[in-house]
């Protein structure tokens, strides 16, 4: 059996500019098994976060296939890609979007209250996946009482909490100090070691890309290893 997660197969996105069609990336391939983390780096306007919702769903493909847990992601209809989206992937940005009138907790709650799950079970699950990124002492605080660096705690908690095949990570570092970057990054390795997840991480932080277990670099609009 495949302990493929993701698997990306000559993809191509294009944007179209008046008559010119200007190309992203093409002909990206990759794969991502499970319990490993991959890191992308390029430079700004390079595509890392086109890519990335590529990867989870959100953009359409001009070319190519995207497999999630060998489901084609962008050859289902809108609804089962939404509801494969919302079962196994998780998702976190370069700002937290935390809710500000919810607590960490009724955050990290809101994936599995959406889903259908009992708040009772909801809150266990989301109180452990506080604990995991050392945050279950603030359960209780909204984010304006919260430091930046543990309202991304919290936003990877909530990517968490469902339990998916795939983490997306779009520069999860990039809006924070150096010190409070580090934590975060430290916290990301450890669930990256534990939870079994597959974590793809967009990031200009070359120190951190160089501890995932593939590094990628996407240059001139080709993905490479790095």
């Amino acid at each position: 059996m495949s302990n493929w997660v993701l698997q990306a197969e000559g993809l191509k996105k294009t944007y179209r500019t008046g008559p010119d069609e200007v190309t992203v990336w093409k002909d990206v391939n990759f794969q991502l098994e499970q319990g490993k983390m991959a890191s992308i780096v390029g430079a700004s306007g390079s595509g890392k976060t086109t890519l990335l919702n590529v990867l989870g769903g959100l953009d359409e493909l001009d070319g190519g296939e995207v497999k999630i847990d060998g489901n084609s992601l962008h050859k289902m209809p809108e609804l089962k890609r939404t509801a494969l989206r919302n079962q196994s992937v998780g998702f976190v940005y370069q700002f937290h979007h935390l809710l500000a009138e919810f607590t960490a907790l009724e955050n990290v709650m809101m994936p599995l209250l959406l889903r259908g799950d009992s708040k009772k079970k909801a809150k266990q699950k989301a109180l452990s996946c506080l604990q995991q990124v050392g945050l279950d002492h603030r359960a209780e605080h909204k984010p304006s009482e919260l430091s930046g660096g543990e309202r991304q705690r919290v936003a990877i908690a909530r990517a968490i909490v469902g339990e998916p095949k795939l983490v997306l990570l779009d520069e999860p570092t990039g809006n924070l100090d150096q010190q409070t970057a580090s934590q975060v990054e430290e916290v990301l390795m450890n669930l990256a070691n534990s939870i079994g997840t597959a974590f793809v991480l967009v990031t200009h932080d070359e120190q951190l890309a160089d501890r995932a277990d593939e590094k990628y670099r996407l240059l001139n609009g080709t993905l490479t290893k790095a």
